[in-house]
């Protein structure tokens, strides 16, 4: 297993890397033996890091949902990041891409959670028991290490992602807020558009059969740990599109038709 002390090293060199907007080498490129479980090491020595300068957590992401985005990586399973306060956006926002290491934008829902949530064996209803309210959200994810690495050319894994935050750099929720049971979540969808022109499409569904799976996976793994997804975070479900690049000047909308619209604007 890693140590505290090369896990911390490795968290401050991501950390410096989002701060500059300037990828690094891959994680694995440096321990090449590391595991799903270091890389949860690291990602928790980084999100000490934030916490440790004043940000405060706000909720967590999860990815990977989609059997393709598994596939891709050759897992089995979903990922998971942690979202702090200072990675949330407002909707119709102005951001600068040239802030982001190779930014992109996915379609999701987000979870608002009435009640703290934990346990082994959680369905979906437990989750939407649990759960305040429902809103769109669009994630903003980033690689602070190369997708490729541009000397060997090698493709960075889930052990890289994973460490690095699960690629997370930001959330952007829209204003419509919805009772769980309001409406069949699973048939939620979304129009997902560059500059006018629709680039992404998906419906909620895609997100393990039903978006509140995720959550259930999450709150598993969390409770194996002996921690606890806590009242009143913010748990983003995971993408039901593929991700959509961002270039400086490019105008987003996203609209999840009864759930409202709002767009994202990138200089």
């Amino acid at each position: 297993m890693i140590s505290p002390e090369a896990a911390a090293a490795e968290a401050a060199l991501l950390d410096q890397a989002e701060i500059d907007a300037t990828q690094m080498r891959q994680t694995t490129g440096e321990y090449p033996d590391l595991t799903i479980d270091d890389a949860y090491v690291i990602q928790a020595a980084w999100q000490e890091i934030k916490l440790a300068r004043g940000e405060a957590l706000i909720g967590h992401k999860i990815g990977l949902t989609s059997r393709a985005m598994q596939a891709s990586m050759n897992i089995t399973t979903p990922d998971s990041g942690f979202l702090t306060d200072k990675m949330v956006f407002g909707p119709d926002t102005q951001l600068t891409a040239a802030g982001f290491c190779d930014p992109k934008l996915e379609v999701e829902l987000a979870f608002v959670l009435a009640n703290d949530l934990s346990g082994a064996d959680l369905s979906v209803d437990d989750i939407l028991d649990a759960t305040q309210y429902v809103v769109p959200a669009i994630e903003l994810i980033a690689a602070r290490s190369y997708r490729r690495d541009p000397d060997s050319g090698r493709t960075r894994t889930v052990v890289d992602t994973i460490a690095d935050n699960a690629a997370n750099a930001g959330i952007i929720m829209g204003l419509d807020q919805v009772a769980p049971r309001d409406i069949d979540l699973r048939w939620v969808s979304a129009l997902g558009s560059r500059n006018g022109v629709i680039e992404e499409t998906g419906v909620a569904a895609g997100v393990l059969g039903h978006p509140a799976r995720g959550i259930a996976w999450l709150a598993r793994r969390y409770h194996e740990q002996g921690l606890t997804l806590e009242k009143g975070q913010v748990i983003l479900a995971g993408s039901f599109t593929r991700p959509i690049d961002i270039r400086p000047g490019d105008d987003f909308h996203f609209d999840y038709g009864p759930m409202g619209a709002f767009g994202l604007e990138f200089t």
